[in-house]
């Protein structure tokens, strides 16, 4: 059964990670002052709230896979589509600190779950050939749920239960839209059963190890840009504290052309792929922390990252489906949950090397950290790309 084509997939797929992860999850952050004055939250109790987010991710992410092998993928992102509805009324309603919570954990649930959902339904309504662009495509969603949401703080700051409120509306449209048009069923097509090389089945892990690696280090050298640009821009820059929000409305306006991660993967490789865009985070990184007073600049720089960003987390999703082929719905777990570890791991870290050296030997630092790691692409797995012959020696050749 085909609901959708190919274009139709990737539109509804980029719509729903659009809800799960740039409303549900990313928007969060934007309406914290107006929330935390309204409900008279110390410091302590929103960043306790806003690790929610983290925890509930992770968790969903270790046993999404086979919650979306039990279910399908159509019930499975109707499951994360309804967290992600609760999730936003829960905030939209929230009169304390352990409702609000409650909403940012069910929303970071909704993330877990979304992508390894629409990636198991990928292997039915989507050509093998069409797949890793089509994936591409559907995680760029993150960035349009930026450009959303950005102008609704913008324009709503205020009246952040109206937003959250018309969020959980959009979410709901998300579940229709899903129970209809995704998939019931995942089933293998001719050549989805193939390993990903050659090689014998404890062989085939060390590219997934190496996947892994690649994932945290970048999560960690990003944890920078996403966490302290803002206070960057207007601490050291003096620079309005509504450029913020600019900021990552040029990164989600940029972040858009990460649709193309797995064309660029497959044309140049996925090691020069991810050096290119490592390089392009690192720069991003250091310019923003060498100018922060020139609004331009910082809004080049936001545009900058978001592109690379998005490219990076792009390549590694299609690398992670590509590498487990047999199991769709992990492939987009590893390098997730891998990215979101680093940022965990790299947010106090950045926030010691500020309190110790300052935020531009901080924010140098990190783009250092980056482009030490994009030397390092040459040892990034190579993938076959989706519906073509998969590199590696012939049967016989591996076999005792």
């Amino acid at each position: 059964m085909r609901p959708v084509g190919a274009v139709g997939y990737a539109v509804l797929g980029a719509g729903l990670i659009a809800v799960a992860f740039g409303l549900a999850r990313y928007a969060f952050g934007l309406f914290v002052p107006a929330i935390r004055t309204e409900l008279g939250l110390s410091a302590d109790a929103v960043g306790v709230i806003s690790s929610m987010a983290f925890v509930s991710f992770c968790f969903a992410s270790l046993i999404a896979s086979p919650i979306v092998d039990r279910l399908g993928p159509r019930y499975a992102a109707v499951v994360s589509g309804l967290f992600a509805f609760g999730g936003l009324m829960l905030i939209s309603q929230a009169a304390d600190a352990l409702t609000l919570g409650a909403g940012v954990f069910a929303c970071g649930i909704s993330t877990g779950l979304m992508m390894p959902a629409l990636s198991a339904g990928a292997q039915v309504a989507v050509r093998a050939d069409l797949r890793g662009r089509v994936n591409a495509v559907m995680n760029a969603g993150t960035s349009f749920g930026l450009i959303l949401c950005v102008p609704t703080v913008l324009l709503l700051s205020g009246a952040w239960r109206l937003a959250y409120g018309s969020f959980a509306a959009l979410a709901a449209m998300g579940v229709i839209a899903a129970l209809f048009l995704i998939p019931k069923t995942a089933r293998a097509q001719p050549g989805d059963n193939a390993p990903a090389s050659g090689a014998s089945e404890p062989g085939r892990w060390l590219p997934v190890v190496g996947l892994t690696v690649f994932c945290i280090a970048m999560g960690l050298t990003s944890s920078a840009y996403w966490i302290f640009a803002p206070d960057l821009v207007v601490e050291m820059g003096d620079l309005p504290e509504r450029l913020t929000g600019l900021l990552w409305l040029a990164v989600g306006i940029t972040g858009l052309a990460g649709a193309w991660a797995s064309d660029l993967g497959d044309r140049f490789g996925a090691p020069t792929t991810q050096a290119m865009a490592l390089v392009a985070l690192g720069a991003a990184t250091g310019l923003v922390a060498i100018a922060p007073g020139e609004w331009w600049v910082a809004l080049f720089s936001a545009g900058v990252f978001g592109w690379a960003f998005m490219t990076l987390t792009g390549l590694y999703l299609v690398t992670g489906v590509r590498l487990l082929r047999q199991r769709p719905s992990l492939g987009p777990v590893v390098p997730f949950l891998a990215i979101t570890v680093g940022q965990a791991l790299g947010s106090p870290l950045v926030g010691w090397a500020i309190a110790q050296a300052g935020y531009t030997e901080a924010f140098v630092a990190f783009a250092t950290l980056a482009l030490l790691v994009a030397a390092a692409s040459f040892l990034f797995p190579r993938t076959a790309p989706d519906g073509a012959a998969v590199e590696g020696p012939p049967p016989s050749a591996t076999r005792t």
